[in-house]
């Protein structure tokens, strides 16, 4: 067998692999002929997973810049660049992030906690300074650009980060206490930290899973939003979900059940139903 038969064998049988494991069902052989698909990042994509347990190793230098490179490279609304980010090294004030996050240890052992912000507050600036105003910024819409750009930017910094072996987490839980937050940073009006990433070496004996996904027949529509398969897609994905748990050794439960009782009522909120009022409180009107 000729090299480059072998290296395409592997990479399909790689492929085969990562599509296994994302959605525990065969690989469709259309995406054999899909040059998306035969890309090194595409594998890297698949192979995605939140790492929880991390070495207490630093990062080599100049790591967060580049990630913040790939970060700036993400596309922007209108180039309003509406978002910053804050790198937390600090043991100290990341055990404080820790408890603030909802008591999330691996906060606290990863050497690198970066805080992403949702930032309208340079903006504000630079129209202060030529002494213009700026009502615009004071609209859902332009809230809703700077959520969408530090997310866009955010992922792009995860995707350039685990490409190299490193490995991240998301959390969710630096909105529980939003104030509170600010005040840690010492973020100006205007500056809300939307979530936190997790980044470090993953500890192998603490090896995380690549969790399945809901089937694309949930997610994906031609045309129009059709719902003929819905209901038959999350029922395979119910019984998926409940395999995955049972692998990991993690309580049975029901995907759909447990969603369902998730938005039942605003304590699944877990305390950020009072969102509205933080985000007036540090300098966002919302109109």
């Amino acid at each position: 067998m000729q090299a480059t038969d072998l290296k395409s064998r592997t990479m399909t049988e790689q492929l085969k692999s990562l599509w296994q494991e994302r959605y525990r069902t065969q690989l469709p052989e259309a995406l054999l002929e899909s040059p998306v698909s035969q890309s090194a990042v595409f594998d890297a994509l698949l192979a995605h997973r939140s790492v929880r347990g991390y070495l207490p190793d630093a990062l080599p230098e100049g790591t967060i810049e580049a990630a913040i490179a790939a970060a700036q490279s993400a596309a922007t609304s209108s180039n309003l660049q509406c978002w910053s980010v804050v790198a937390v090294e600090d043991p100290k004030r990341r055990q404080r992030f820790a408890e603030l996050c909802g008591n999330q240890a691996h906060i606290a052992t990863a050497p690198v906690f970066l805080v992403w912000l949702a930032d309208l507050s340079r903006l504000q600036r630079l129209a202060t300074r030529a002494g213009h105003p700026h009502e615009a910024l004071d609209y859902t819409e332009t809230l809703l650009i700077a959520a969408i750009d530090t997310a866009l930017a955010a992922q792009n910094a995860v995707t350039a980060l685990e490409a190299t072996g490193l490995g991240t987490v998301y959390i969710g839980g630096l909105r529980n206490h939003p104030e509170k937050i600010a005040e840690e940073l010492a973020l100006p009006q205007g500056c809300f930290g939307l979530f936190g990433l997790c980044v470090g070496y993953p500890d192998k004996t603490r090896a995380a899973s690549v969790k399945p996904r809901l089937p694309q027949q949930a997610v994906l529509h031609r045309e129009r939003y059709d719902l003929g398969s819905e209901a038959d897609a999350i029922v395979l994905y119910d019984g998926l979900d409940a395999d995955f748990q049972n692998e990991q050794g993690l309580p049975p439960r029901r995907w759909s059940e447990t969603m369902v009782s998730r938005i039942a009522t605003r304590d699944g909120l877990h305390g950020r139903d009072t969102m509205l009022a933080s985000l007036k409180a540090l300098g966002f009107p919302v109109k």
